[in-house]
């Protein structure tokens, strides 16, 4: 019974054109539901973080201490859990990045396929579900995806075999005119647009594959019907509904109650170990970082002190520098023209001590005046 319960997991597909709002519905559902949002991108980014994880992890082992021996033969069980030491990982890592290059930054199926199946059946998708947002987009890569090894139960049903713990249940097909879109995504805001596919060209590029992987008979929808996993089709242009609120209502209603089971004790002591783990290494590089700062601060500041004290020595210098050139001329100036004169008449104005000794001086000075002639 309590393997009954454990794969009820709820496996959802979104399946559409471009600006459909397959993103939007998976986020909702997801959620509501408690799954997990599998976007392409995300699991590429994610494995080929958990593979530079693994490189860098090896090669600090040969640098840990006595100490710390039992925690390293913990990460190298969990290195060898994943089947791949340190030079498998950093072939697999190589590759990766060499066909990302090639390919102007897409992963081609060969590698992409594997990447996805591994995410789909690691076990926090297995126990508590997913919603696969808009993959596999074509017949041979749902196939491959979801097919079952050699080694695995065989259906006893003439249709294709395929591995039932990973492939989805529910599958929704949205559908809308190239018209619709097109309106739709013209009246999205800018800032929504940039940076993302959603740009004039690249949407139109991608609506016209979109439509040529979906004529024929050989399409992704087709295979769930082939494994009687009917797709439900939602036409979004009947719904005046940007945000797809009843769409996803539409959608809750087909797939029924919430069905999660949480995670397993195992699982929760191994995400708390890693949050944990985040969290002392996160709060040691921060304190690293703020006493970088502080000494760089203080620096700074010494610097900027020493800098405006020259700066002001400087400007003293050439303060007094001016002072000095300025006063030269009217220094000569008054001992040569000034100063004899005016020396006589505070003479002539001790030896006659007039009323007024101000009033004399300036008239004596007035008349004396070597510039000024008399008639």
């Amino acid at each position: 019974m309590i393997l009954f319960f454990f794969f009820q997991s709820l496996k959802v597909y979104i399946h559409g054109p471009p600006g459909a709002g397959k993103s939007t519905i998976a986020e909702e559902l997801c959620r509501h539901y408690r799954l997990h949002h599998i976007k392409i991108n995300d699991v590429i980014s994610e494995r080929i973080a958990n593979l530079e994880k693994i490189v860098a992890k090896e090669l600090d082992f040969d640098n840990v201490g006595e100490q710390e021996e039992d925690n390293v033969e913990e990460e190298e069980g969990d290195v060898e859990e994943q089947g791949e030491n340190k030079e498998e990982a950093q072939e697999l890592l190589n590759k990766l990045k060499k066909n990302m290059k090639k390919n102007e930054g897409r992963l081609s199926d060969r590698y992409v396929l594997p990447l996805v199946k591994d995410k789909l059946k690691s076990m926090p998708c297995r126990n508590q579900g997913y919603v696969l947002d808009g993959f596999p987009e074509t017949y041979d890569q749902a196939r491959e995806l979801f097919s079952e090894s050699d080694d695995e139960e065989e259906t006893e049903s003439k249709m294709p075999k395929y591995h039932k713990i990973i492939t989805p249940e529910f599958v929704f097909s949205l559908t809308a005119s190239d018209e619709f879109l097109t309106n739709r995504i013209i009246n999205l805001p800018e800032g929504d647009v940039a940076g993302t596919q959603y740009t004039q060209d690249q949407f139109l590029q991608a609506l016209k594959l979109f439509r040529e992987l979906n004529t024929e008979d050989t399409t992704v929808v087709n295979y769930f019907d082939e494994l009687e996993i009917h797709p439900q089709f939602i036409d979004v242009g009947v719904y005046e509904d940007p945000e797809n609120r009843f769409i996803v209502q539409k959608i809750v209603k087909e797939i029924g109650e919430p069905r999660n089971y949480g995670l397993t004790d195992e699982e929760k002591e191994i995400l708390e170990r890693q949050a944990a783990e985040e969290r002392l290494v996160k709060e040691a590089q921060e304190k690293a970082e703020q006493e970088q700062k502080e000494a760089e601060e203080r620096a700074e500041r010494m610097a900027n002190w020493e800098e405006w004290n020259k700066h002001m020595e400087e400007v003293k210098r050439q303060e007094r520098e001016l002072l000095e050139a300025q006063s030269l001329p009217l220094r000569n100036y008054l001992m040569k023209n000034v100063m004899p004169t005016l020396m006589q008449g505070i003479n002539e104005c001790c030896r006659i001590r007039p009323d007024d000794p101000v009033d004399f001086l300036a008239e004596y000075l007035f008349k004396n005046s070597p510039e000024i002639e008399w008639n």
